[in-house]
């Protein structure tokens, strides 16, 4: 069966996604340099807690870490061949731009948004994988090459603007953002496989009119579950325990930002996608950073709750 044609034409669909991974790409490629000359201010942090000068070694030490579990990550998803090579590079300045975002002291990659990640990528690939014969019949199953460098950026490159946001407001709230953005890419990748893979009922958001699953806009129950289960998940292995705990407000709020992440970006394809102005991989950045941006009110509001 061919796959269900596109309402975008090519030429601007290819235009939308060049142009976003080249903006993305801007603080990608900027980061590491800022990242590995950042070492002064940081140890002057470290010094006002730790008080001696071998907080400079933790640093450096906690840098060479970020950086190797970067490289094993881009490694691992080109031998897997869960992405081509450019994305899998863009995948690793990813996730070494996330190791900045770690709370607590001292350093640790486990109180980074990595652990999120790293679970983001094994659900993604196992469903990408489930009932794939399935999915290439009906035409809507992802290339066996991997995902290519825009599909990345679509999903993880709100990221990159993250990393950057930490020098501007508190740590928490980049944080935050980065592990709703996180958990709304899971639940997106894993309702759309998932319910494609299942072919069960599927409905336009809009409408609830039935359409073909894998139609722009469809959502399924099963594939909806799924999805928000995944959310859940990344959520939990994301919240950063030590420096707050884990809380129902502080889980509410992250896990509601996604959730309406993951329906803007069907409200999206159910609308702007289905009349070709705007293509997938714009449908999902722009998912991603609404559930970034929903986040920090609802953390907020939630953070005032907890006071009272």
């Amino acid at each position: 069966m061919p796959p269900l044609p596109k309402a975008i034409p090519p030429a601007r669909d290819r235009l939308q996604s060049r142009l976003l991974v080249a903006i993305v790409m801007i603080p990608l490629l900027v980061y590491p340099i800022d990242f590995m000359l950042d070492l002064g201010i940081d140890f002057d942090v470290y010094r006002t807690f730790h008080g001696h000068a071998a907080v400079f070694g933790e640093i450096t030490r906690y840098r060479l870490q970020a950086l190797a579990v970067s490289i094993g990550f881009a490694v691992l998803a080109r031998l897997l061949k869960a992405a081509t090579l450019p994305a899998a590079l863009c995948g690793g300045l990813i996730c070494f731009e996330l190791a900045d975002l770690a709370v607590g002291y001292p350093l640790n990659l486990l109180r980074s948004p990595i652990p999120a990640l790293a679970l983001l990528f094994l659900l993604t690939s196992l469903a990408t994988r489930f009932r794939r014969a399935k999915k290439e019949s009906a035409g809507i199953a992802e290339a066996r090459t991997g995902r290519r460098a825009s599909q990345v950026v679509a999903n993880l490159g709100i990221l990159a603007f993250l990393g950057i946001l930490k020098h501007f407001h508190a740590l928490e709230l980049p944080y935050i953002a980065a592990i709703a953005a996180l958990a709304e890419a899971t639940a997106d990748t894993l309702s759309s496989e998932i319910g494609q893979g299942l072919a069960g009922p599927a409905f336009l958001v809009t409408s609830l009119r039935r359409v073909p699953p894998g139609t722009d806009g469809a959502v399924s129950l099963t594939g909806t579950i799924a999805g928000l289960a995944g959310a859940a998940l990344v959520v939990l292995i994301g919240l950063p325990r030590p420096f707050w705990g884990l809380t129902p407000l502080l889980f509410a709020a992250i896990f509601l930002a996604a959730t309406a992440g993951l329906f803007f970006d069907s409200l999206l394809g159910a609308t702007l996608e289905r009349r070709g102005w705007i293509g997938n991989d714009l449908v999902n950045f722009s998912s991603t950073a609404f559930a970034a941006l929903a986040s920090w009110p609802l953390l907020l509001l939630a953070l005032k709750l907890l006071r009272v």
